[in-house]
Formats: structure tokens, sequence, C-alpha cells
């Protein structure tokens, strides 16, 4: 997955609570493969009518947050069913990272397993940051994983806490298989070591 360390980049306000991941992407179209462009799918009975049209009171299609790759959203963000699908659609349609006072478990997983950085700040803080950029649309904010940091339009500084493994990760751009592929040289030994004192257990396949 791609790295995160640093990005400044416009922001939009989606300061709702409790926002669940079928607003997110409908469940059906997660049967889709990711070749379709989950981008289309963000928001998508809210963001498009039913004939497909864009609604322009939708915040998405203002063109001051087109370029949007930062979301500023409400408490529990995410909840509602486990689907990786959100992210995926957040991701493809550009965001990179999330700044919400509190987020569903596993859709905070989700993020770190793909890139998206899920920063938690006071609910207090992120209804300001919400504000700012919506009196001022097109409004940047910047976000440094390294001084986890946040810097509000109005030149705020706002830190966050993230988990040290987590950062390391994001830093990378490595998921949870890019970690334990790090060791592959060292599992190779294991096993090789291991299938020498018990050969009656390797794999046929494995077998010269």
């Amino acid at each position: 997955m791609e790295p995160f360390v640093s990005l400044t980049a416009v922001a939009v306000p989606f300061f709702v609570a409790d926002l669940d991941t079928d607003r997110i992407i409908p469940h059906r179209f997660l049967r889709k493969p990711l070749s379709a462009g989950y981008r289309n799918f963000l928001f998508h009975d809210e963001r498009l009518d039913p004939e497909g049209r864009e609604r322009q009171d939708f915040v998405l299609n203002r063109p001051q947050y087109r370029s949007a790759r930062i979301l500023v959203g409400g408490r529990n963000f995410g909840c509602g069913s486990a689907r990786e699908g959100a992210v995926f659609a957040l991701q493809d349609w550009g965001f990179r990272a999330v700044i919400a006072p509190s987020y569903a478990d596993f859709f905070r997983e989700n993020c770190l397993q793909n890139g998206v950085l899920p920063v938690v700040l006071d609910e207090g803080v992120v209804a300001s940051l919400a504000g700012q950029i919506q009196a001022s649309p097109g409004a940047t904010v910047s976000v440094d994983l390294p001084s986890q940091v946040v810097r509000a339009p109005d030149g705020s500084r706002h830190h966050f806490e993230m988990d040290q493994s987590r950062k390391e990760q994001l830093l990378r751009g490595l998921d949870d298989i890019g970690l334990t592929l790090l060791r592959a040289t060292a599992i190779d030994a294991f096993e090789d070591a291991y299938y020498r004192r018990a050969p009656w257990l390797r794999p046929a396949a494995l077998r010269n």
C-alpha cells in the first residue's frame, strides 16, 4: 500500500455522528470488483439522484470540495457493518485521511490496512475544524504523521495519538501481510528446520 507521511490538502466537512458504512457504500455494490472503480459508489444514494445525476446540494459535488483528500467526520464514524468496501470507496475517491472524534473499531482497522490515516481528535476540535472548512470551502488542512499533528486552516495545531506499531506500518506502507513478509527469510528457515525434523509432515507439493 502507499505510505502515508504527511498531507496538505483540501478538506471536506461531513460532521455527522454515527455515519454507517451502508451510507458510505450501499451494500448492493460490494459484489463489484475493484476494477469497477469504487469511487463511483461512494455515498452513491446521497451523491446521485435515481437517474444517476449528481445532486448539486451534496457536499462532494460542490466544485470547491471535488479535490478533497481529507474528510472531517463526526463521532462513531464508519459504524454499521464491517465492509472493507467503505474504505476502498473513500480511498478510490482520493481520500488519504479521515479526522473524527471516534471510529467503529473495524472501520479504523480497515483504514490502517489500506493506507488511510484515521485521526482522532477531541469532538470540540473536530467541530471547530468542520466549521472552518465549511465557512471557507476549499480550505486546506495539514496532517503530519511523524509529528502526529493536524494543522487547521486558522493555523491552530492539534496533536493526535497513534499506536507506534501502526504508525510505523503507515509510514512504511505496510499492511499486516507486508509486515509479515519482512520476516520471510526467517520464516523459510524455520520451516526448513521444522520439516527436517519431521519430514513426513512436509506437504507433498513441497517435497523434492
